[in-house]
């Protein structure tokens, strides 16, 4: 049994994929396996990881024949995976030397289910470091107790799943498999679901993972119809959270955290091609109108007059028993 398994989708991403397998080798261990998932990609990458395949110690390349989206990609790799604890990394970021054995040094020094770190955020020819919202450093906690307050970032709105470790126990109980088809927000469910049915975690800083934004390729600029599926990954949210022995406690902040990001999206609303533009204004309506209404208006009232303003004008349409709105 390898000691790390590392998952790494790529889709068309060949300009930055040499980044990532060049730093990929320059955290090598006899007892690390790489799981290169190429997600169809229709560029040059499937070469560059046939020879990653080849050079690469401990790589293999696992191919789609169709695309399926970054979660399948990753659930690809998840069920390919040998080793005792696992990492994420994408095609399109890069680690620090040696970050990978830092990070494992500190899972197994805590003796914990995950832990969490920071990372670099690479905008252009800017670096910043982005802290997890986690206050206590290097110190075992009940990730549960990490998800409130409702109305602060915390834990659960640090959903990257590359920022982390985790031990092949919650690959065995069902944790960390991601929703198949989600093509956007396929990290929300999974963090949130890892929170709430794992035992232990610590934050460690060690921010040695880059996160490369502006790429072009990324389902974070692109706005078309795939940016939708945050729907239905908030969605499921909700649903898992309705179903929890806390679900009294935990409600308003899945509510608030879905009504933050159907702000957000609402923002750059211009940017969205006029069809999808319009099928965002009805589904999101829709998931207001679906939302528990008392709890939302708790939550609307405690939000900035902007978001707020926005989230009302979204809801104020009449709505059918089904929830969608007329």
């Amino acid at each position: 049994m390898p000691k790390l398994s590392v998952v790494v989708p790529f889709y068309n991403v060949q300009t930055y994929a040499p980044d990532a397998l060049k730093s990929l080798e320059l955290n090598a261990r006899e007892d690390f396996e790489f799981l290169l998932v190429d997600d169809c990609s229709t560029d040059g990458t499937p070469e560059l990881l046939d020879r990653a395949a080849r050079e690469l110690p401990g790589a293999v390349h696992l191919r789609h024949e169709r695309n399926g989206g970054l979660a399948t990609a990753r659930n690809t790799g998840l069920d390919a995976a040998r080793g005792e604890y696992l990492a994420f990394l994408d095609g399109d970021d890069w680690l620090a030397p040696g970050q990978l054995a830092r990070m494992l040094a500190a899972i197994e020094a805590l003796s914990c289910d995950f832990i969490r770190t920071d990372h670099v955020r690479c905008t252009g020819r800017t670096r910043s470091v982005q802290r997890v919202p986690f206050g206590p450093q290097s110190v075992v906690a009940d990730p549960r107790g990490a998800i409130l307050p409702a109305d602060r970032a915390t834990s659960v709105d640090y959903p990257y799943a590359w920022a982390g470790m985790y031990h092949r126990r919650l690959l065995d109980r069902g944790l960390l498999h991601f929703t198949d088809g989600l093509r956007t927000a396929e990290d929300r469910p999974w963090i949130w679901r890892l929170h709430r049915e794992a035992e232990s975690f610590a934050a460690v800083g060690l921010p040695g993972i880059f996160y490369r934004r502006g790429v072009s390729t990324s389902l974070t600029q692109i706005r078309d119809e795939r940016q939708l599926d945050f729907i239905r990954a908030f969605d499921q949210v909700l649903a898992d959270v309705a179903t929890d022995r806390e679900s009294d406690l935990l409600l308003p902040k899945s509510i608030r955290t879905y009504c933050a990001i159907i702000a957000h999206h609402f923002g750059s609303i211009e940017r969205y091609e006029p069809a999808v533009a319009k099928k965002l204004r009805l589904m999101s309506a829709a998931a207001l109108g679906r939302m528990p209404q008392d709890v939302l208006d708790q939550v609307l009232d405690s939000m900035d007059v902007e978001r707020s303003t926005v989230l009302r004008r979204l809801r104020g349409g009449r709505r059918t028993p089904s929830g969608a709105t007329a």
